[in-house]
């Protein structure tokens, strides 16, 4: 059964549905009454007819499985992830890994609206003040100076112009870069994420780092939950393209996949893929040597994670100031160009 075009369900959202059902089936309530439950609890809420559609079909099938996939609105991971820990009978501890899994998904989204989110204000910011002070402050500057009757020099008709210019050029080049911005994230809805992230990463060196690691972190997080649910490295790695994205890091982990089923050793196959940095893959090659390969893997996870933040804050560091710097030097810059040629003729008149 098709949404029809429904939002899907936010990670936030996902995580608390997760926790909650690992809660109730730790309670030994069976399935159905659960769900009943969690309907229950959501009226009123903007997902209410999601639990009670999930509440009836528990009822119908006795599975968890078949009313998520009634729904597209629900991750497709989750999902599929639901249908492994019912057939395995390991429901409740794949559900305790799915929350923690999309509660870092839930940070690490967060993170980056935040990141576009503020720059994108500071641009429409600027883009205003620039409009209004090119179309009504400069104009009202100069019917001043013409007011006095005195003649403005070669010098002064320049520094108008050139306040003028400046103003239309930063108003031109941050309106299209706002532009762009919007055709880039419409794009990325619709398909076409791979062509924009691939633009983006050759054009802001930064920005691919942040995503690389972003990817390493879902790496990491999935092949620990899905360890720690009771299913084999094999597993892991079948299962895992299933809720990457980026089509690199799919053939990465489809390589790792290869390597071990080539009898290639844990350790080698994940540093040969590049997913993670030097030092990293040491970690893992220590863990693989005492058997901890899950610890280590949910380390590196909270690791990448870390980092993502950091590096998503220290952009922003750098963006912030550099927008208002650039507002602070084009309105000086217009100011200026109307102001000396303004103390210019008052000098004259005295």
């Amino acid at each position: 059964m098709a949404s029809g075009g429904k939002r899907k369900v936010n990670s936030a959202e996902v995580s608390s549905f997760c926790s909650q059902v690992e809660l109730l089936l730790g309670a030994g309530l069976p399935l159905d009454m659960g769900m009943e439950t969690l309907a229950q609890s959501a009226q009123g809420t903007e997902y209410a007819s999601l639990y009670d559609s999930v509440s009836k079909k528990v009822t119908e099938t006795g599975s968890l499985h078949e009313a998520l996939k009634e729904d597209e609105r629900w991750p497709a991971y989750l999902t599929e992830m639901s249908g492994i820990g019912e057939r395995t009978g390991k429901l409740e501890q794949v559900m305790k890994s799915l929350a923690s899994y999309y509660d870092r998904e839930s940070r690490i989204h967060s993170s980056i609206v935040s990141a576009v989110t503020y720059p994108m204000f500071l641009s429409v910011m600027l883009v205003v003040i620039v409009l209004i002070m090119v179309t009504r402050v400069l104009p009202v500057f100069r019917r001043v100076i013409n007011s006095f009757g005195a003649d403005i020099s070669a010098g002064g008709r320049m520094l108008i112009q050139v306040g003028s210019t400046i103003g239309w050029i930063v108003l031109i080049v941050v309106a299209v870069l706002i532009l762009l911005i919007l055709i880039g994230v419409i794009m990325m809805r619709f398909g076409a994420r791979e062509k924009v992230l691939s633009i983006i990463r050759k054009l802001f060196p930064p920005v691919g780092r942040i995503e690389k690691k972003i990817n390493a972190s879902r790496v990491a997080s999935v092949f620990s939950m899905m360890l720690s649910s009771g299913f084999t490295t094999e597993e892991a790695f079948r299962t895992m393209p299933s809720v990457l994205s980026d089509e690199e890091t799919i053939e990465k982990v489809g390589q790792i996949r290869k390597d071990l089923e080539e009898g290639k050793a844990f350790a080698d196959a994940m540093s040969a893929s590049g997913l993670f940095e030097g030092l990293h893959d040491r970690m893992i090659r220590m863990g693989a040597a005492a058997g901890r390969e899950e610890q280590v893997m949910d380390k590196l996870s909270g690791i990448y994670e870390e980092q993502v933040e950091d590096g998503i804050a220290h952009l922003i560091s750098i963006i912030e100031p550099s927008l208002i710097a650039l507002l602070a030097v084009v309105i000086g810059a217009i100011l200026l160009s109307v102001m000396l040629p303004m103390v210019g003729i008052l000098s004259g008149m005295m």
